[in-house]
């Protein structure tokens, strides 16, 4: 088996939550994240890196609500996921593969109506990259600045 080194991989997700006069607050804590691939393997599998370092806080709506992601990151070359970990109120879906230019995605659904009660969760995010998509420091960084809404359901 040949092994490869790769350089890091920097998948940064600048994380951004924009509440509007309709919207409760919806907070994303723990800022910027960072995270390295360092190694890859020839034919081999995905190489994933783990994150926690990130939760997320909203408020309940005076009706039923959900949360979306999105991402925008140009020139994106590596893959980058979100899983809402043990929300408080609501649904976590299934993890969600974030791609530039995708339309926003359901994080967490069926959050209920009503009350000023205050929610969370733990954002996982997960960098991984096989050897045929090269390396950061051939093809450079993704960086990533992911949006999270809540809306009606």
């Amino acid at each position: 088996m040949i092994q490869y080194r790769l350089l890091p991989v920097i998948l940064t997700a600048i994380l951004c939550a924009v509440p509007s006069l309709a919207q409760p607050p919806l907070r994303v804590q723990g800022g910027n994240l960072v995270m390295s691939i360092t190694d890859g393997v020839v034919d081999g599998d995905l190489i994933p890196i783990i994150n926690t370092a990130a939760n997320l806080r909203w408020r309940r709506l005076p009706e039923l609500t959900k949360i979306t992601v999105s991402t925008t990151c140009p020139g994106q070359r590596f893959t980058l996921q979100v899983f809402a970990v043990n929300p408080s109120e609501g649904v976590a879906a299934p993890e969600v593969t974030l791609t530039t230019g995708a339309p926003a995605v359901d994080l967490v659904t069926n959050m209920p109506a009503g009350g000023p009660k205050n929610n969370d969760c733990v954002l996982r995010y997960t960098a991984s990259a096989t050897f045929s998509q090269g390396n950061s420091a051939e093809l450079g960084n993704d960086v990533h600045t992911v949006r999270y809404t809540i809306v009606a359901q």
